[in-house]
């Protein structure tokens, strides 16, 4: 057994003394949820997936959930889970990180189809502003044609081309 092992049994066993001497008439349901416990703890299920919930020390002790809750024992595991320095079996601890994975992945792909959706309406207002940078593009090269053909045409009167002087610009 590793440390943070024996160290969690002999925190449920501590505890489950302090019971017995508080209580001298524990029954055999009682002896049984605590045998129950001890197992799931020690990460070793007989019957269940391994969690350490109530329906499981249950199931592991043979005894119905009204029992258990009716047991003196129930608070004690209660306190027992709630403590910050109890350890609970390694599956349990597995099961609470692909909790906290899976959570993560949630939010990390929320970000990036947030970030996707922001980029495509970036994208759109680009083309947007192309095809209205295109389409002037489009009306001054017409203007520039139309310009030419005047000054090519020889119309008087309508454009003058100015003569470039050949002076130096000061």
């Amino acid at each position: 057994m590793t440390d943070s092992t024996n160290e969690t049994l002999l925190t449920v066993r501590t505890a489950f003394a302090r019971l017995a001497r508080e209580n001298s008439g524990l029954t055999d349901i009682d002896h049984k949820i605590m045998r129950a416990f001890e197992q799931l703890m020690l990460g070793r299920p007989e019957i269940t997936d391994g969690r350490t919930s109530a329906v499981n020390i249950c199931a592991e002790a043979g005894v119905s959930r009204a029992s258990y809750y009716r047991s003196p024992v129930a608070p004690v595991i209660k306190g027992i889970l709630g403590s910050p320095e109890a350890r609970r079996p390694e599956s349990d601890e597995l099961r609470q990180e692909i909790t906290r994975l899976k959570q993560s992945d949630r939010e990390l792909r929320k970000e990036k189809a947030d970030e996707i959706r922001e980029l495509r309406a970036t994208v759109a207002a680009y083309a947007n502003q192309i095809q209205v940078l295109a389409l002037r593009n489009a009306e001054l090269e017409a203007d520039t044609r139309r310009l030419q053909a005047q000054l090519d045409g020889g119309r008087k009167d309508v454009v003058k081309q100015l003569r470039r002087s050949q002076e130096p610009a000061t």
